[in-house]
């Protein structure tokens, strides 16, 4: 049987959106593969390691038939760039050292962005090991980190755009999640032929399940009124305030905002929701992943939005997924290739990112007529099983990996 290491940064019992995805490909190709999984300790988004975990120099389990290897992190809750770089760069390092030093065999190496240093870990294992390196590239780094002003030294991004492009040379291939990832890459030299274009998708299996919210206060919010809702990351580029604008500028009395996650930008936007005095707009931590199918049946709209940045056209939130395969009808504050997904899906409605106004105008075009909010969630699950399923998808991977192993 062939042997795949797996390089991330994230994985769970983590349940943000790169570790979730990880683990669905990896507990689907552990029927074909010895699959091992590098990984740190869990502790994102707040910088805690989760109980039952110790932040030592390794520690070996298997969960769901996939082994997983997980070495010492750098403790930093999800905020100052300094400090996550320092979290990413010690990674690159102890995962690349616990893989030459372990011997441990292996057929092939995998490393997934969106923190590009893991895919340098990756590289570099593959040169020295001479195996095949495959990149999954899941953000634009240090494009994104710009797009959103947290780096602003002209000479370092000259310098790790040159490092990136090094590293999308080095991959025998690159697995991209957005045909606009492709095509980037395209144009900046690389060849188009090592470059496979594979969505984000969703668990089918995970959202058909029955699920509860455990959380009380959470629970009894979700329990009146007419709701939308963000769940995921609050960073510095998804600008969640323009949600806190909509719930301040809104007359609708029967309207309320859940924003249910964690992030560099949470403390700041619960103050910010604190000094506007605001009752209608509650955050809640990041929740348990068996209960987030449960969340978001609770919810009447399911709201994705990211700043108003070019970059973002290129981008597709695997959030979307999970509000059509719940029957959500969404409103999407994410211009370009999501935008098409969800207009050609007919799941929902689109709003200029950053505008409340419009926002709220599109939230009430739902919300007055019962019929299109119907429509738009079947049309969005009829849409996602037949495009998006992630088990359809992992096996598309699987058969890509295979043109390189034989």
């Amino acid at each position: 049987m062939k042997q795949i290491i797996f390089l991330t940064h994230y994985f769970p019992p983590e349940v943000n959106a790169p570790a979730n995805r990880t683990y669905e490909n990896c507990r689907l190709w552990v029927k074909d593969f010895e699959v091992t999984v590098i990984t740190n300790f869990p502790n994102h988004p707040d910088g805690k390691i989760y109980n039952g975990y110790k932040n030592k120099l390794y520690q070996k389990e298997i969960i769901d038939g996939i082994k997983v290897v997980r070495v010492w992190t750098f403790i930093t809750p999800n905020e100052g760039f300094v400090l996550r770089t320092l979290n990413y760069v010690i990674f690159m390092i102890l995962s690349f050292a616990y893989t030459i030093f372990s011997n441990i065999k292996f057929d092939i190496v995998i490393a997934t962005s969106p923190q590009f240093f893991c895919g340098l870990a990756g590289k570099y294992i593959g040169l020295l090991k001479r195996k095949p390196f495959v990149l999954e590239l899941r953000d634009l780094w240090p494009e994104s980190i710009v797009a959103v002003g947290a780096m602003k030294n002209k000479l370092l991004i000259k310098f790790l755009e040159y490092v990136e492009l090094r590293l999308y040379k080095s991959a025998t291939i690159i697995i991209s999640v957005t045909d606009s990832f492709k095509e980037k890459l395209i144009q900046r030299g690389i060849d188009k032929l090592k470059i496979h274009v594979i969505y984000n998708g969703v668990s089918i299996n995970l959202f058909n399940q029955k699920s509860d919210i455990t959380n009380t206060e959470l629970k009894e919010f979700l329990r009146d009124g007419y709701k939308v809702g963000y769940i995921g990351t609050i960073g510095m580029a998804h600008s969640i305030i323009t949600l806190v604008e909509a719930a301040q500028i809104t007359n609708d009395k029967d309207l309320k905002f859940v924003i249910v996650g964690s992030g560099a930008e949470r403390d700041k936007l619960s103050a910010e929701i604190l000094k506007r005095g605001l009752r209608n707009i509650r955050i809640f931590n990041i929740q348990p992943k068996e209960d987030i199918p449960a969340i978001i049946n609770a919810l009447d709209i399911f709201c994705i939005h990211l700043k108003k940045q070019n970059l973002f056209k290129t981008v597709i939130p695997s959030k979307i997924f999970e509000g059509m395969i719940m029957k959500k009808p969404i409103v999407i504050g994410v211009d370009g290739e999501a935008r098409k997904i969800l207009e050609s899906a007919k799941a929902g409605l689109y709003f200029e990112p950053e505008n409340p106004k419009d926002l709220l105008e599109n939230i009430t075009n739902i919300k007055k007529d019962s019929n299109k909010s119907f429509s738009f969630g079947e049309n969005g699950y009829d849409f996602v099983i037949k495009n998006f399923d992630r088990k359809v998808l992992a096996e598309k991977y699987k058969k890509i990996l295979y043109t390189i192993l034989d």
